[in-house]
């Protein structure tokens, strides 16, 4: 059985909808939630779904034996969910493939830093965008620019509002996001 970790920053909807899905598996079980955020909604679902969190700070992240020592130990796969730091290369380097990221966006528009969130729904709707996505990718050591391993569309309307937007981009998120890593761990082992 292999290990997930996920790392969140916010509400963690991403994280409890990996936690539902992994329940029911016999390949992967979500083992921590972590988070850089002590005031994160995340954590009120992890101590809800009965996982395991830890709260973290900037030097202990980039520390390469703190958080580093901890994930060897409880990890095979990291599962970004909403996580907004950049992941630094000692992490990107013990875990070659393995940490994996989805954006609310068709990478690579839309992607680098700050832009998460509604910053990219309104991004899409202020630029007139005919469709977005998703997209699921590997992480490197910068933001948005790992290899991208699944991307799924949706239209975007002219009448269309970035909450509107946002609702669309949670649905695909929810839907496809734990098949993925799913398939990814199936694949890869």
């Amino acid at each position: 059985m292999k290990r997930i970790v996920i790392f969140a920053s916010g509400s963690g909807t991403n994280a409890e909808n990996l936690s539902h899905f992994f329940q029911q598996s016999d390949i992967a079980v979500i083992t921590h939630i972590l988070t850089n955020n002590k005031d994160a909604k995340v954590l009120e679902r992890s101590e809800r779904l009965g996982i395991s969190s830890l709260v973290f700070g900037k030097s202990d992240f980039l520390d390469e034996e703190k958080i580093l020592k901890f994930l060897k130990k409880e990890a095979d796969y990291i599962i970004l969910a909403g996580f907004l730091w950049r992941i630094p290369a000692h992490m990107v380097a013990a875990f070659p493939d393995r940490i994996i990221n989805i954006h609310p966006a068709l990478l690579p528009k839309y992607g680098g830093k700050g832009m998460y969130g509604m910053n990219v729904h309104q991004a899409v709707i202020n630029n007139k965008e005919q469709e977005t996505g998703i997209t699921i990718h590997y992480v490197n050591e910068n933001y948005d620019e790992g290899a991208i391993i699944f991307q799924a569309k949706t239209n975007v309307s002219p009448n269309d509002t970035a909450q509107d937007v946002a609702k669309n981009i949670h649905k695909l998120e929810y839907e496809y996001f734990p098949k993925v890593i799913e398939s990814i761990i199936k694949l890869n082992g």
